[in-house]
């Protein structure tokens, strides 16, 4: 008999500790959804997103198909002219996707230098892909044959360096995205051709890969993707994520995504992604993940991106404190080079993560929402809520001498202040409801950070 999900996950957070299996879980979604998540994913927020593997070397995309790890189904699967003419341009005519695989050379590729940009962001997770739609695993896996990143390529085990870097250098958790289907296995076509009836695919490839990499790495993150075209049945999601809850290395800790086939998105798993920079914009009732790019088109590396498509730190920040708003978690991706470079721009917005998050954390680690999202008086102002405490977020300075919110409901007692600044801020409260606040007459030099600042309201009636 499973005990009460909303008891015993209140039962932990009051002990201060995470979650622990106490019971087990059948292979059914209606089990598995009834799993407390565990209380280090909720508390986090924020996690780095990474795209690296074979499709890196061509990394390219042409208007409007920005997938650039979409690049050989592009070419050859929906034979897109644009990437037709691009190859022959620059290729040899008997050049196979296949070939690209050598140049993924990796030679710059040092995981403790990753360990140390990620965790300047001030994130508190990672995910890195070990295999993505290609096929191509970046661990030398015994079910990849000579198409794996240490048979070709870059002949090294790459998840295994980061996974080591992560947790000797860093308090990050460590976890892994996997996609479930291959474009061009040639078992994955004859069971798709099959309607599905059969699973030659999934019994030899997909399962025997995520047993592979949860045992040999400990993933505490398993991002599966690659699910659509079939059920989770098909796929056995059910039965592996049975496993991984109960018997598996990472039982107590493990969370999970919602990508285990078409029936499982946006209602099964750990916590919800729905779709790709998913942003509902208001409170949802069950935890979710805004999984996004700071390049606003591509998910990997690309050498024809404009910097005009690189989300500013100002962009990811307003995107960041919605999502936390309304209960989501962030995970922001990055595409290294082919050589194994986090480029220039994808660091220095880490880094303003960083700096950002060094001031304001308070109102985000940790952080649960309140029951108000947003402002209705003052547009861009987003709240948060920690013990008693209720934080505001304001991603533009006022102008003027007075900020005008309408949520917060104050009494005699009210302090309001702001994180990183010496000294209470003067208030009186509104005719109707809320509270008008006086701006002081802050030189830029003095501000706590460059951008969005946050105000801390104590002793509200409407806690």
């Amino acid at each position: 008999m499973l005990l009460s999900c909303t008891c015993l996950y209140s039962a932990l957070l009051l002990l201060g500790c995470d979650y622990t299996s106490a019971v087990r879980y059948d292979p059914t979604w209606e089990s598995i959804d009834s799993r407390p998540l565990p209380s280090w994913y909720d508390e986090a927020k924020l996690g780095i997103f990474i795209h690296w593997g074979v499709f890196s070397v061509p990394s390219i995309s042409f208007p409007p198909y920005g997938m650039v790890a979409w690049f050989w189904t592009y070419w050859k699967g929906d034979k897109l002219q644009a990437f037709d003419n691009y190859m022959k341009a620059n290729y040899r005519p008997d050049f196979t996707y296949a070939d690209f695989a050598e140049q993924f050379t990796a030679e710059f590729y040092d995981a403790n230098e990753w360990a140390d940009i990620f965790n300047s962001s001030g994130a508190e997770y990672i995910v890195f892909t070990s295999k993505h739609h290609e096929g191509f695993t970046n661990w030398p896996s015994n079910h990849s044959f000579n198409w794996n990143s240490m048979a070709v390529g870059p002949k090294r085990d790459i998840v295994g360096e980061l996974a080591n870097a992560i947790k000797t250098k860093t308090s990050l958790h460590f976890g892994l995205y996997h996609s479930l289907f291959e474009w061009f296995h040639p078992l994955y076509l004859q069971d798709k051709a099959n309607n599905f009836t059969t699973q030659n695919f999934v019994n030899t490839k997909t399962l025997p890969e995520l047993y592979e990499i949860v045992n040999a790495y400990k993933p505490e993150v398993i991002w599966s993707d690659g699910d659509w075209e079939a059920s989770s049945d098909y796929w056995k999601s059910t039965d592996f994520i049975a496993w991984l809850y109960n018997e598996s290395p990472v039982k107590d800790t493990v969370v999970t995504n919602d990508r285990w086939g078409s029936d499982a998105t946006c209602h099964h798993g750990g916590f919800l992604t729905c779709s790709d920079r998913y942003q509902p914009g208001v409170l949802q009732k069950r935890k979710w993940e805004n999984a996004m790019t700071i390049d606003s088109i591509a998910w990997g590396f690309r050498r024809n991106a404009e910097i005009k498509d690189f989300l500013t730190t100002h962009q990811l920040i307003t995107t960041f404190v919605e999502t936390v708003s309304c209960g989501g978690n962030m995970l922001m991706n990055v595409g290294p080079t082919k050589e194994g470079r986090i480029n220039p721009i994808f660091e220095e917005r880490l880094r303003d993560m960083g700096a950002w998050l060094n001031v304001n954390n308070e109102a985000i680690k940790g952080s649960r929402p309140w029951s108000h999202q947003n402002d209705t008086l003052t547009p861009d102002i987003w709240y948060t809520m920690k013990d008693s405490a209720v934080y505001a977020v304001v991603l533009d300075w006022p102008m003027g001498t007075t900020l005008s919110l309408a949520a917060p409901m104050p009494q005699t007692n009210t302090v309001v202040t702001m994180l990183g600044y010496p000294g209470p801020f003067q208030w009186k409260a509104r005719p109707s409801s809320g509270l008008d606040i006086t701006i002081l007459p802050i030189a830029a030099n003095k501000l706590p950070c460059k951008w969005a600042w946050v105000l801390k309201f104590t002793n509200l009636e409407n806690v």
